[in-house]
């Protein structure tokens, strides 16, 4: 792990540059599996599902019976814990959903919005040596307090043919629809076309590797919608001379441990606090189970002196972390400075782990610097809006002649005509009514 001491800010740029990897031969490699599902369906899906997950599914979907089953094996506390982290993020996105509101702009204008559910959406559950049953919850609670009427989740199988029993659990509790075991690129081009066995869906969701996050940019040109721009994982902890380096070297590592591009960020006003977290990295990483991959991304990591807590939120803006930590005597007067982040945790006891599994916040957030501009998934995002606008006589009245220069001052005279007629219509009945009193 990189260490930084009053660093000059082209030192400091340095350290918070996202790791990058080139991206021509993943782009030319998504590019032929997406024109392969597109072009083959499911004869494409089964070869490539062969290829990349060894394994090459009979019938793609899941049955019922399947999912039913497999919280048999799953252990009871186990299963109570995940029921915890349902109830949770249920009650946190419930409170999302809103009331609709009549506006009225101007005598005999009313208008309003409604949300309406997106019909038919498509998860992605990455598999593998880290089964995201997490994100199952994650995914699936707001969707289905959104109202979508189908809920259609991807995930790869194991090279046994089975999918891991919590993510068909989680699947279960949170209401998806249907299950299909596929994965990779091959998974969202089924997403996004369909096959014969897999239906297209309006927007997918989801977090994946390099090759997942392609094809979801490269399809979503082809008009599906995708949840957000992804990237590695990451992590920036904040953290004065009160902070417990045990604790933040936990949680920088814990960050670590997704994937050799992660990224974990520590800014500090104390030198005496990095040589403690430094210490403790390494004590703690040499007992960690995924060692190797943690120890890889350090390289990309850095444990920086600034001269004020100011100083590193300041940085911490500009950074725009998908995760902050704000480990000081006084949490909530600096989340008040925060601008850009993905999800905040204020002080000692919150752990990023905790909003990852339980707290109730989504933990599909914004990655690369997109917490400029993006927020975490919520409840709103598996909805679109729709406007209503209902003008009366009266209505027409009062906005008509503004309406008609603002059209012509546009040269529209189109849009213009659209008003003068009814305008006219009313001056006229209003004749007519005249000469017959």
């Amino acid at each position: 792990m990189n260490t930084l001491y009053r660093p000059g800010q082209d030192a400091l740029r340095h350290a918070l540059m996202r790791p990058s990897a080139e991206k021509s031969d993943i782009d030319r490699a998504v590019r032929e599996i997406l024109a392969g599902v597109r072009n083959h369906g499911d004869a494409a899906v089964r070869n490539y599902s062969e290829k990349f997950d060894g394994y090459t599914p009979v019938s793609f979907r899941v049955e019922k019976n399947v999912i039913a089953e497999a919280a048999g094996s799953i252990p009871e506390e186990l299963r109570e814990s995940l029921r915890s982290a349902f109830s949770n993020i249920r009650a946190f996105h419930s409170a999302q959903l809103q009331k609709t509101e009549v506006v009225r702009t101007a005598e005999g204008v009313k208008c309003w919005s409604r949300d309406v559910a997106i019909e038919r959406v498509g998860l992605y559950i990455p598999g593998g040596t880290a089964p995201l049953f997490s994100t199952v919850l994650m995914l699936a609670v707001p969707a289905g307090l959104a109202g979508c009427r189908e809920i259609i989740m991807c995930t790869p199988p194991g090279k046994d043919g089975t999918i891991n029993p919590l993510i068909l659990y989680a699947a279960s509790m949170a209401g998806v629809t249907s299950v299909y075991m596929a994965g990779g690129a091959q998974a969202i081009a089924a997403m996004a076309y369909g096959t014969e066995s897999i239906p297209p869906v309006y927007k997918i969701f989801g977090p994946g590797n390099r090759y997942v996050t392609r094809a979801k940019e490269l399809v979503q040109l082809d008009g599906i919608a995708i949840d957000m721009p992804a990237g590695p994982s990451e992590v920036m902890v904040i953290a004065d001379e009160t902070a417990n380096p045990v604790f933040v070297a936990a949680d920088l590592l814990s960050q670590l441990e997704h994937g050799t591009d992660s990224q974990a960020i520590m800014l500090t006003d104390s030198k005496v606090m990095i040589e403690l977290v430094k210490k403790e990295t390494e004590l703690q990483l040499a007992g960690m189970e995924r060692n190797s991959i943690a120890r890889k991304s350090l390289a990309n990591s850095s444990l920086i002196q600034l001269d004020t807590i100011d100083d590193c939120l300041a940085v911490s803006n500009r950074y725009a972390p998908e995760h902050l930590i704000l480990a000081t005597a006084d949490p909530y007067l600096h989340a008040a400075a925060v601008i850009n982040a993905g999800s905040v945790f204020l002080g000692r006891y919150s752990s990023e782990s905790t909003g990852d599994y339980i707290t109730g916040p989504n933990h599909t957030l914004p990655t690369s610097g997109y917490a400029r501009s993006y927020s975490g998934l919520s409840t709103g995002s598996f909805m679109k809006k729709i406007f209503f606008q209902e003008v009366t006589e009266q209505g027409i009245l009062n906005i008509g002649p503004a309406t008609e220069l603002l059209a012509a001052a546009e040269m529209l005279n189109g849009h213009r005509n659209a008003v003068s007629v009814r305008l006219k219509y009313i001056n006229d009945e209003q004749n007519r009514s005249a000469r017959k009193a």
